[in-house]
């Protein structure tokens, strides 16, 4: 179900130090970073894992918000997903599209639920 989750955080360069420390031991490693020119608003961001980023840090104007990306088969059901979102009182965090700073087929929608949390439906698979 989940594909992977991001912790907002304070100060970037203290906690990208912390959880390349704390993960060394267990065979993470930084897997990608995303710089403020890439997101477009300042924020930064970087992405742990054992080849694919799994567990995010960032920061980000939302401090206190939470990032839980699902993973779906398909891009039919990342559409479907921020359409459900949507009518239930979602509000719009990023529409479904390619976001190509991640990689070439990462197809995402973001929605932020009831409580500000920022939650995703992913698909990494080429459009069939």
């Amino acid at each position: 179900m989940l594909d992977h989750i991001g912790l907002p955080i304070s100060d970037y360069a203290r906690s990208l130090a912390f959880y390349k420390a704390v993960f060394a031991p267990l065979g993470y490693g930084l897997v990608m970073e995303v710089t403020p020119e890439m997101t477009g608003d300042g924020s930064s961001a970087a992405g742990f894992g054992k080849g694919k980023p799994d567990f995010w840090i960032g920061t980000s104007d939302r401090q206190a918000r939470m990032h839980v990306a699902v993973a779906a088969t398909d891009r039919a059901s990342v559409r479907a997903f921020y359409e459900a979102a949507m009518a239930a009182g979602a509000k719009d965090n990023g529409p479904p599209g390619i976001r190509a700073h991640y990689h070439e087929h990462y197809y995402g929608a973001f929605v932020l639920d009831p409580d500000g949390h920022n939650i995703e439906a992913v698909c990494h698979a080429p459009e069939a």
